[in-house]
């Protein structure tokens, strides 16, 4: 009895070791073909978006090839469309130079002002402080040039190969569902549909709340402007809201417009750090519990979980892995649902 006890005991630790080896190699994979599932990652959420307008087009009895040719040059229409308003945004702020320039000499004249009565410090001094600073500022900005120059590079490699997985994606998905389909045994085929039929489900729970999240966004930035006092604060609002779809970048290039508006209109520089303040706010808000909570209703997995997957996308795929583990753990839920020894997964992923 105590031997077979034992035996039972090694068989379960064998079972648990074999178990986080799979998680180890499979987070190893992950993070090694990092640019190949992102770009995969996005391509296939991309043609689950144009997949009902291709099969509309298909009805109307349009030629295969152009049933995936229109909605896909039509994203790429309103995705350069998009980069067009955003290019014009920046060349308006541009046009502001000159103001800025006025403006930071004055707030240069303030601060000068201000440290030459409290802390005592002659211009000639603080002038010196400065200049220290912007060439330690200089020097850190060239050892980050590198990076700078790999990250563009990833994202040219991004902007190139996405489109053309997604168009083949469209192209070859009935071979690639009749692959899958000679892959699993004939008892298992009923569930094999169900699955496919819930992925997809699954991602436009995914889009819907994600939508859904720039509604709200564009909502508070714009209420906080219109409390600021901000011109056309709906505009501006839903403009941030929109370009906050572009990790990092976005968020600063069209946040830039509203500041400087707000800067030029009210000659004082409170209102620009009272809209930083706000944006800051929102995007915490955003990221921190808007963004779990909505999609974790949406694609019915509990909150918790989405904090951890978001967390552990960050860590390895960066931004783009916080979009795009979120519709990968209700995949593996699915999976998880259809596998008897498995259900215990199903069961903690839901909400």
């Amino acid at each position: 009895m105590r031997r077979q006890t034992v035996s039972t005991l090694l068989s379960k630790i064998k079972s648990t070791v074999v178990l986080l080896e799979f998680i180890v190699l499979t987070v190893l994979i992950l993070y090694i073909g990092k640019p190949l599932f992102i770009s995969l990652g996005f391509a296939f959420l991309i043609s689950i978006v144009l997949y009902p307008f291709c099969k509309w087009l298909e009805r109307k009895g349009i030629h295969k090839s152009l049933t995936i040719a229109i909605p896909f040059f039509s994203l790429i229409f309103l995705v350069i469309a998009l980069g067009y308003v955003l290019l014009s945004y920046v060349l308006n702020l541009s046009s502001q130079l000159e103001n800025i320039k006025l403006k930071l000499q004055s707030l240069l004249d303030q601060l000068n002002l201000l440290l030459y009565e409290t802390l005592g410090l002659s211009a000639e001094k603080h002038t010196e402080i400065f200049q220290n600073f912007t060439d330690s500022l200089g020097s850190d900005l060239l050892m980050l040039s590198g990076g700078t120059v790999s990250s563009i590079s990833a994202s040219v490699f991004f902007v190139i190969m996405i489109p053309i997985f997604a168009y083949l994606i469209l192209m070859y998905r009935h071979k690639l569902v009749k692959a899958l389909y000679n892959l699993f045994p004939l008892d298992n085929r009923n569930d094999l549909y169900e699955i496919i039929t819930e992925t997809i489900k699954t991602y436009y729970a995914f889009i819907k709340g994600t939508i859904l999240i720039y509604l709200i966004v564009g909502v508070l930035n714009s209420i906080g402007l219109a409390i600021i006092g901000v011109p056309n604060p709906i505009i501006f609002g839903f403009i941030v809201s929109v370009f906050t779809f572009i990790p990092y970048v976005g968020i600063m290039i069209a946040s830039l417009l509203p500041i400087t508006v707000a800067w030029i209109t009210y000659d004082s520089v409170w209102y620009p750090i009272a809209i930083i303040i706000w944006f800051a706010i929102v995007q915490l808000l955003e990221a921190y519990l808007i963004f779990p909570y909505i999609i974790g209703k949406q694609l019915q997995v509990n909150i918790l979980i989405m904090f951890i997957m978001i967390i552990l996308g960050g860590l390895l795929w960066g931004a783009a892995g916080m979009i795009l583990f979120i519709p990968l753990v209700s995949l593996l839920k699915i999976l998880a649902s259809k596998t008897k020894k498995l259900k215990f997964i199903s069961e903690l992923l839901n909400e």
